[in-house]
């Protein structure tokens, strides 16, 4: 078997990924897990997991941090009929969850196995090797339907999180495919918060890895970015060969580089090219270095290369929010304006509590701006204020808005605000602002000169 090839070759940063890529392809197929699972506790005897019913029989396993099984969802409804689609729910929330980098989901033919018996979930964890448990129920009355989940810790039987989802019955597939990828994406930014909230002893490389991306669910800032950089370059002293430690501090290298969070731009988005490409030489279809490479060329102004990898992304996991997103922003920056507003509203959809959703309501805003519509862009670019209130350049574009409004004295105050968190010049000038805020195609740079700056010139912003 190639794991343990590559583990007698000495090449043990390209046995997860090798490892995680096995695993998708048989939860695709449905085949069992037991060969794979002898191969990878040979070479990782610290990380022993169990995922089949072949591995449960040899009784309890340490559990795998970020791993979950969901267990078939109750459907309370009063016909028994629809029963599939609480079974649907629960193949496709599996499926989704599968797709999430670096969690260890364990596959629908063993959950099924637990189907209506009674739920020890400690016994399951332990059963499975996993620390959490997703469990729910599906009711339908008339033409609603409501599905509640519960995240659950499999080793202290204690609660996590709870939601409830609800929708029209018009079209039950439709609806089964918006709830399960709303599930996924808020169980993504829930089990990562969980998982680097245990005290550990001796952090790994993979604990530094989950802490840095638990940072990463706070609102941006200069020293949240400064943060996340030093927990995922604790992850690759630990670990140099480790492609999720390559790949998620590539990420956030691009993206303090693209936000003007760093006093080195250039040199970290070199590094962070150089990150990238070792990690898709050892795993090309791993999403988190497709993004990672997406985020670079966005940060180079690359901007047609970025869709590529973008889209890339997407396919690889259909509900990364932040993909779609910037994918709309990269059309935009190539001349089509009316992509941008679209993707904004996909990524909302799917991430409607997510820590970075200032951006998305940000560039609905910009988009409104440079498109003349004065009364929506105020909406948005508040609304992006409100949720980010430490990024100037969401007020910059509020300020030039209110200007464009007549509202001299907000926006005044919004320029003078976003002066202040920069702490440097760049809002110091008309020409210092066109230096740092590219534009792409010659007609989107048209349409801001048109608007944006017009706005903060009106603002009190000088020339020069």
């Amino acid at each position: 078997m190639l794991i343990t090839t590559l583990a007698e070759a000495g090449r043990s940063g390209e046995l997860r990924p090798q490892f995680e890529a096995g695993l998708r392809t048989l939860r695709e197929v449905g085949g069992g897990f037991g060969s794979l699972l002898r191969a990878w506790r040979a070479t990782q005897a610290a990380s022993s997991r169990s995922v089949d019913r072949e591995a449960k029989l040899a009784g309890p396993v340490s559990a795998q941090r970020a791993s979950i099984v969901v267990l078939p969802f109750a459907n309370l409804s009063d016909d028994p009929a629809q029963q599939y689609f609480a079974d649907g729910i629960t193949c496709e929330l599996t499926t989704d969850l599968s797709r999430i980098p670096d969690m260890l989901v364990i596959s629908r033919n063993t959950a099924f196995t637990y189907k209506n018996r009674p739920i020890d979930t400690r016994q399951i964890g332990r059963e499975l090797g996993v620390r959490s448990v997703l469990e729910g129920e599906v009711q339908r009355s008339g033409d609603q339907v409501r599905v509640t989940v519960q995240l659950i810790d499999a080793e202290s039987d204690a609660h996590l999180w709870a939601e409830r989802f609800t929708g029209e019955a018009g079209d039950l597939f439709a609806l089964q495919d918006q709830i399960t990828r709303r599930i996924a994406v808020a169980l993504d930014l829930e089990l990562i918060d969980v998982e680097a909230s245990r005290l550990i002893e001796a952090p790994d490389a993979r604990d530094y890895i989950l802490r840095g991306r638990a940072a990463r669910l706070r609102p941006p800032s200069r020293q949240n970015r400064a943060e996340q950089v030093f927990l995922f370059e604790q992850a690759l002293a630990l670990d140099p060969q480790s492609v999720g430690a390559q790949s998620w501090l590539a990420i956030e290298l691009a993206a303090r580089a693209v936000d003007l969070m760093t006093d080195t731009v250039t040199a970290d988005i070199a590094r962070a090219e150089e990150l990238a490409t070792r990690a898709l030489a050892v795993a090309p279809r791993y999403s988190v270095a497709r993004f990672a490479m997406a985020q670079i060329l966005r940060a180079q102004h690359r901007y047609d290369e970025a869709i590529g990898d973008y889209e890339a992304v997407i396919a690889l996991n259909r509900n990364w929010a932040h993909a779609y997103s910037h994918l709309g922003w990269c059309k935009f920056m190539t001349g089509l304006v009316e992509e941008l507003i679209p993707a904004q509203e996909e990524a909302i959809r799917l991430s409607p509590r997510d820590p970075q959703i200032g951006l998305f309501y940000s560039r609905i805003g910009r988009a409104h701006l440079l498109q003349s519509r004065i009364d929506e862009a105020i909406i948005w670019c508040e609304k992006a204020r409100n949720a980010t209130p430490a990024a100037a350049i969401f007020r910059s574009f509020l300020a030039s808005s209110c200007a464009l409004k007549g509202d001299m004295e907000r926006a005044a105050t919004e320029l003078a605000e976003a002066r202040r968190l920069v702490g440097d010049d760049r809002y110091s000038s008309i020409t210092r602002v066109r230096t740092i805020t590219p534009w792409g195609a010659p007609a989107i740079s048209d349409l801001a000169e048109a608007t944006y700056l017009v706005g903060l010139r009106i603002a009190g912003m000088p020339e020069e």
